[in-house]
């Protein structure tokens, strides 16, 4: 793993922590609202309280898209390696069939 794709990683584990701790106050909340009985009056949100937790949803949603990403970079990354190894033993053995002739058709690129 290079130190970019490291350094992503903690980024990224940090900001999933932080958005964490947003979503489970929020919902902390939220939890505690149902735990009223039915007959019993409820406490109201306030409108900042609504939008805090709106807030930690979309927070949530973006640190997740953001994680998923990531992950899908660096994949990418380890697929691109992993083409360009292949692609370089296709043409050592390409070589090494034809004893260092050109193969009909091949492109030297």
């Amino acid at each position: 793993m290079d130190r970019d794709s490291h350094s992503e990683d903690s980024l990224s584990t940090l900001l999933l922590e932080n958005i964490k701790n947003k979503l489970l106050d929020a919902f902390r909340t939220s939890v505690e609202n149902r735990d009223v009985p039915q007959g019993s009056l409820r406490p109201v949100r306030s409108p900042q309280a609504n939008e805090e937790l709106r807030r930690a949803k979309i927070d949530g949603a973006l640190t997740w898209l953001r994680s998923e990403l990531l992950e899908m970079r660096s994949q990418d990354l380890q697929l691109a390696q992993t083409l360009l190894g292949l692609k370089s033993e296709i043409q050592r053995l390409r070589r090494e069939s034809c004893g260092g002739l050109e193969v009909e058709g091949e492109d030297q690129r």
